[in-house]
């Protein structure tokens, strides 16, 4: 009886080594696979068309010509309130401007109160509802770029800001 129960006790370390060993070459090969994809992936990216219609062009434009992303912090948290279909919500959310290159961050600190003012008509135009999924807040970001950029565009024939980033968002 006391021998049957040491074959089995032998056999469940057996089969345990040899899990452990399988996890290791996984994740040897998954690491071995992930580095080579970073080393050979292409370095440009590609022109494609979003969802919204708006092409990616820009976002290459603004890399090739100014080189690195600089950051410009909006001066105070934007709060408003989200109507939402149960209960209307209060929403704060804080914003940090990606742009490249030390003459888009001069104008970005230019047009400061443009760009709040944009940015607040975009959030206050969304729905409580929607902000609480992430592809909510997704959508909402991805929005926001947009309509900063055109406003950038028809201020000062650049697109100026690459990407609207959100820092801090608290929805109660």
């Amino acid at each position: 009886m006391a021998d049957e129960e040491l074959e089995i006790e032998d056999g469940s370390k057996k089969k345990s080594k040899l899990m452990l060993i399988i996890i290791a070459v996984v994740i040897l090969l998954g690491g071995g696979v992930g580095a080579a994809f970073f080393l050979f992936m292409d370095d440009k990216p590609s022109i494609t068309e979003g969802e919204d219609g708006a092409s990616e062009a820009v976002i290459e434009n603004l890399e090739s010509e100014a080189g690195r992303a600089l950051y410009v912090a909006m001066p105070r948290p934007f709060t408003f309130n989200a109507p939402g279909v149960s209960r209307e919500r209060i929403v704060q959310i804080e914003v940090q401007l990606m742009v490249r290159g030390t003459e888009n961050e001069e104008l970005a600190k230019r047009h400061i109160p443009m760009i709040e003012g944009t940015l607040l008509q975009v959030f206050s135009a969304s729905n409580a509802d929607d902000l609480v999924t992430d592809v909510g807040k997704v959508e909402l970001k991805e929005r926001a770029s947009a309509e900063v950029r055109q406003v950038m565009t028809e201020l000062e024939s650049s697109p100026v800001v690459e990407q609207v980033l959100f820092t801090g968002f608290v929805i109660q």
